[in-house]
């Protein structure tokens, strides 16, 4: 029989609970409860007790995709009148505002373009490293990895190498949704499974590229599956070299549901309420011992929740998104500036702290503009 005294304390000691275990803590457990634990283990974690934030720029390669995920509204079918590619131009003229705005990060992504390969990514990601020495590119995700594999006939290996080789900084979870495949098939058939995800995942750790885990959650996923999906992130995370990141951040965000294919036609909704996004904060924290960081949504939750995040468990309020078109485009409305997120963290009682990708700290920089939110 299962106790909460028990679970309680193997979680403080540590320990992996399995799927059953951390959905009896999810049904049973007091939220106060469970936001304590998750709090004493950030604190065992993340010693400095800062709440760490970043500067970056979504910037999408190209909006063209054939994945069909049911929940997207940001992408546009190959020869729409809308398709774009991004060329240099767009890109010179984004990152000089990234480093206007103190940023020094692309988060670059794109849809899966039926037409370009390894070498569109690995010409770009030269370029821009070329005229932009010190920028950093988060790019990509397991998805688009496996989409260029497979145009190219090549290993994953030898994709994430070649990337890595040409400008890769780091790997953004991207695309993980929930990692079971029954939810794939319902929600992004067009995607890479479950399996592939975490194996590209594998790869890159091995190749000592740091990366980061996330969950998209509240939509046709059982409780079951959100616990198996953490518990899969967690067991790749164990099999990293010892001295690789692995999965650096662990990020869950909530399904958002405006005019998306999967509320108009299979009137999915999210239905997750901030009581229930604070349990899944603290359980992330819980379930996942061996990843240091938790990064709670303020895009998708909001201010209020995400601050409470951080007395259960999260540390890290991820970035200001000096520009965000995907998650945006299916409704999620909130926003932040460089200044408006350090009084948030303040607010919430913490010390702010800015971040790179690699959780190294950085000094603000003092020629720095706050941007103004018109988006």
């Amino acid at each position: 029989m299962m106790e909460l005294a028990n679970l309680y304390q193997k979680a403080l000691d540590f320990s992996f609970l399995s799927v059953e275990e951390g959905m009896f803590l999810f049904e049973h457990a007091p939220l106060a409860d469970l936001m304590q634990i998750a709090n004493e283990l950030r604190k065992t974690q993340v010693p400095h007790g800062k709440v760490t934030w970043q500067i970056d720029r979504n910037v999408n390669t190209t909006n063209v995709c054939i994945a069909n995920c049911k929940f997207c509204n940001f992408y546009r079918i190959p020869g729409h009148a809308e398709a774009y590619i991004t060329e240099m131009p767009v890109y010179r003229k984004k990152i000089e505002e990234t480093l206007k705005y103190g940023g020094d990060q692309l988060l670059l992504q794109g849809g899966h373009h039926p037409a370009l390969g390894l070498d569109f990514y690995t010409n770009t990601f030269r370029q821009l490293k070329q005229e932009y020495p010190t920028i950093k590119l988060h790019a990509l995700g397991p998805p688009e990895v496996a989409h260029i594999a497979k145009l190219e006939k090549m290993s994953h290996h030898d994709v994430l190498k070649a990337l890595k080789e040409s400008g890769l900084d780091s790997l953004p979870g991207a695309g993980a949704e929930i990692l079971v495949d029954r939810v794939r098939r319902l929600i992004s058939k067009g995607k890479c499974g479950a399996d592939e995800w975490l194996a590209i995942m594998h790869e890159a750790h091995k190749l000592n590229i740091t990366t980061s885990a996330t969950m998209m959650f509240g939509h046709v996923e059982t409780l079951e599956e959100r616990f198996i999906h953490l518990v899969r992130i967690r067991e790749v995370q164990s099999m990293k070299p010892t001295d690789a990141n692995g999965f650096l951040a662990f990020i869950p965000w909530t399904f958002q549901d405006v005019d998306t294919l999967l509320t108009k036609i299979r009137g999915v909704h999210n239905l997750t309420t901030p009581d229930e996004y604070l349990r899944m904060i603290a359980i992330s924290r819980i379930m996942l011992p061996n990843i240091k960081n938790i990064q709670a949504s303020w895009l998708t939750v909001g201010k209020e929740t995400a601050q409470l995040c951080l007395h259960g468990g999260a540390n890290d309020f991820g970035s200001i998104m000096i520009e965000e078109n995907v998650v945006s485009a299916a409704g999620a409305p909130h926003r932040f500036t460089y200044k408006t997120i350090q009084a948030a963290i303040k607010e919430a009682g913490f010390e702010p702290q800015l971040r790179n990708q690699q959780y190294g700290w950085r000094e603000i920089p003092e020629t720095i503009v706050e941007q103004t939110i018109d988006y």
